[in-house]
């Protein structure tokens, strides 16, 4: 038998990246639009594609549909071998996948490499999932009643996926959804069709999934976004993305004709803290590496820095300097730290923000302006809690530095935003630090390590604005499942002829 890494050098480097996968078949939507999408630091076109239409979308539903019954019943090991088949598939073609996740979202070749070393985890850690799918036995207080509790697939999952790391926030849904035997409908961001659906698609393909499981549908939110969510066939709605964005995902989920379930990690306003014991030089190297990988567009990255003061100066100058070495520029070089910006939209919201720092009376302790849309570095010292760049997520390469007088305020400081997604605090005292990170109010907070952290398997989640349910670990099982409770009565049963009787284990049974 051929292996894995045969079989693709047989097929060399995947194609048909121009069509949607639908039904099984690699096809041309039947919109009106089209997509072009560019590699954001030279350009270059590397694809082009009609957009899906709803007629796309019913039957993209309706052959996740078709299919997912018989998936479901398929044994544990038939749908886990399918996920282990996938990770050999990613293995044999790493280095293709890190290219497009260079060329398409921009990424850096460091972040590409952690984004596909953190899909890959994910895809073995979806071959376990269809052996944790569990049911429980309830007690009964009626005589010779059985209560059970079966756990089912939902039936077909949506998912909706970012461009910022769109292999892994595509992936982190769509393959525990399948393990756990549904069916699902994947609609990528715009900005990167390929590396958030089709790739994955191929991938999922060549691994052996049954047609028809998984559908990829590429179009504009505006035309298919609200008829995506509110489609009756699917069940529960996976969404990463922005607040505002999520709030109308949310709406149109409870209002719609079948009401479905929604999983929402949505924007941050992530805090770093420094306290007045922190050691300087492992706050520094985190900050770096917290606040620029990616440029800075990951929805769990720092936003703002707050030092205690009698650290403040000296860490905005160790911070500063090192900055200064990062290089910015072509992504694929594997020194590069700072690669393209998405998009011009971005590249816009960003050049706003610095220029109401400046003129809110922050202090610029570097920058530059940018080289089409790489944006070097921008640091901003003596920031204060209600400017623009530290109220609002930035996603991009800068990063405000706000004074605290002490540990109260700098708690309050950190707490001081609507939204709650990650966050993170140094300090010497170990159990100082901890008991700080338990009062900071973000679903996920760390302790001398920064924000962006283990990006595989942990229960990703976040708390205010910034989302509903979590993603990774034993959410999966949650969150693709549904509960079927079930009850067996083993003995014949007389039932009241009259309220007396309803004082006893009928009250209760």
């Amino acid at each position: 038998m051929a292996t894995v890494q045969q079989e693709a050098g047989r097929g060399g480097r995947y194609g048909d990246f121009d069509k949607q996968w639908i039904a099984g078949q690699w096809r041309s939507g039947r919109g009106t639009g089209r997509l072009i999408d560019r590699n954001p630091y030279n350009g270059d076109v590397l694809v082009e594609l009609a957009h899906a239409d709803q007629r796309d979308l019913d039957e993209a539903h309706g052959a996740a549909a078709s299919v997912q019954k018989e998936w479901s019943a398929r044994l544990p090991s038939e749908r886990s071998a399918v996920m282990q088949k996938a990770a050999r598939v990613m293995e044999a073609r790493h280095g293709e996948i890190v290219a497009w996740l260079i060329a398409e979202a921009g990424s850096t070749r460091l972040k590409a490499e952690l984004e596909w070393a953190a899909v890959h985890a994910v895809m073995l850690e979806a071959a376990f999932v269809p052996y944790r799918i569990e049911g429980r036995i309830l007690p009964s207080d009626v005589t010779g009643k059985e209560c059970r509790v079966y756990r089912q697939p939902v039936g077909v999952v949506g998912v909706i996926s970012p461009w910022n790391w769109p292999l892994q926030l595509s992936n982190r849904s769509v393959a525990p959804a399948l393990a756990a035997g549904n069916g699902v409908v994947l609609k990528p961001a715009s900005d990167t069709p390929v590396t958030g659906g089709l790739l994955l698609a191929k991938i999922f393909d060549e691994a052996g999934l049954p047609p028809g499981l998984l559908n990829v549908v590429v179009g504009s939110g505006s035309e298919i976004g609200d008829a995506f969510v509110c489609h009756p066939a699917s069940r529960v709605i996976s969404f990463t993305g922005s607040t505002p964005v999520g709030r109308g995902i949310a709406r149109l989920a409870a209002d719609a004709p079948i009401m479905k379930r929604v999983d929402l990690e949505l924007g941050g306003n992530s805090p770093f803290v420094v306290l007045d014991d922190a050691d300087l030089e492992q706050a520094v190297d985190a900050a770096l590496f917290g606040k620029f990988l990616h440029q800075g567009q990951i929805c769990m990255i720092t936003n703002r820095f707050i030092v205690d003061r009698k650290l403040y100066e000296p860490f905005v100058e160790a911070f500063t300097e090192r900055v200064r070495g990062l290089k910015h520029g072509d992504p694929s070089d594997a020194d590069t730290m700072i690669g393209p910006i998405v998009n011009e939209k971005q590249l816009k919201g960003l050049r706003e923000r610095i220029d109401e720092a400046r003129s809110s009376g922050a202090r610029q302790t570097i920058g530059g302006d940018p080289e089409g849309l790489v944006l070097p570095p921008h640091v901003f010292a003596d920031v204060t809690n209600d400017m623009l760049i530290a109220r609002e997520e930035i996603f991009g390469p800068v990063a405000p530095i706000i004074p605290a007088a002490n540990e109260d305020e700098a708690l309050s400081l950190a707490n001081g935003t609507s939204f709650g997604l990650s966050s993170s605090v140094f300090g010497g005292d170990v159990e100082r630090a901890t008991r700080f990170a338990l009062r900071m109010e973000a679903g996920m907070a760390h302790v001398n390590d920064q924000p962006v952290n283990d990006l595989a398997n942990n229960p990703f989640g976040g708390d205010k604005n910034s989302g509903i349910g979590r993603f990774g670990g034993d959410w999966a099982v949650d969150a693709f499942t549904t509960d079927k409770w079930l009850t067996v009565q083993h003995e014949p049963r007389k039932y009241p002829a009259s309220a007396d009787v309803l004082k006893g284990p009928w009250a209760s049974g």
